[in-house]
């Protein structure tokens, strides 16, 4: 692959990095792609890989820099504590900025020729969806984002379109939780949802217990027509 890490500049003027992942030709629509708690980690930077080799130009922000530079967590029971440590005390307001910031950077970049979305999986979905919110990015795709039904006061100001999807059997964002978020949205006709009935929280992850491949197939071609429909 060809990839590198690059910086990004930050709102306030500082500056932090970036897991990018060029495709083979180069150049192509953007994605600022959002991480989980484990950080850019050796499954972030695949899933960027992964994009990149669809013909898109992938940047993974480094969302928890003000906490520890390039966190790069295993998902064993100490790394996954200390994972939830940086949940705890990430700045998610901050994130969303950076996120921001992930965005100018790709519409200034050479390599991205077409529009840019967000993606993001658990913590990294909220991101990507309040990114949208915000104004940043073209259309946004939100896995199982957690915490997405507590920022429902922006939902007005998604005027992109957004892809959503849920596991059906998720221990960590109630059937409540995913009522509520589809509620706020009824009637948009670019909000689409997808569940899954058999799959649990971050199914997606093959580096984690929960991986479901069929899940996982199904939900990474839906993201890829999404994508192929509004960038």
């Amino acid at each position: 692959m060809n990839s590198r890490w690059i910086d990004i500049a930050a709102a306030p003027g500082e500056t932090f990095t970036g897991y990018l992942a060029l495709p083979p030709t180069g150049h192509g629509p953007g994605i600022v792609l959002v991480q989980e708690i484990w950080g850019v980690n050796e499954h972030i930077r695949a899933v960027a890989d992964q994009y990149a080799l669809a013909g898109y130009v992938v940047l993974a922000p480094d969302i928890f820099w003000r906490l520890e530079a390039r966190v790069d967590l295993p998902y064993d029971e100490a790394g996954t504590a200390k994972a939830r440590g940086f949940l705890q005390k990430v700045d998610t307001a901050l994130a969303v900025a950076d996120v921001g910031s992930a965005v100018d950077t790709l519409r200034q970049s050479p390599e991205v020729s077409g529009k840019i979305a967000t993606l993001g999986f658990c913590l990294g979905g909220q991101i990507a969806y309040r990114a949208a919110a915000a104004g940043k990015p073209d259309a946004a795709v939100a896995y199982y984002g957690g915490g997405i039904q507590n920022h429902l006061d922006v939902a007005d100001k998604v005027r992109q379109p957004i892809l959503f999807h849920y596991a059906g059997q998720d221990a960590h964002i109630p059937p409540s939780a995913v009522a509520e978020v589809k509620a706020r949205f009824a009637g948009k006709a670019d909000a689409t949802f997808f569940d899954y009935p058999a799959a649990e929280h971050g199914f997606n992850c093959w580096g984690r217990p929960l991986y479901d491949q069929r899940a996982a197939a199904l939900a990474h071609g839906r993201t890829l027509i999404f994508l192929a429909q509004h960038l």
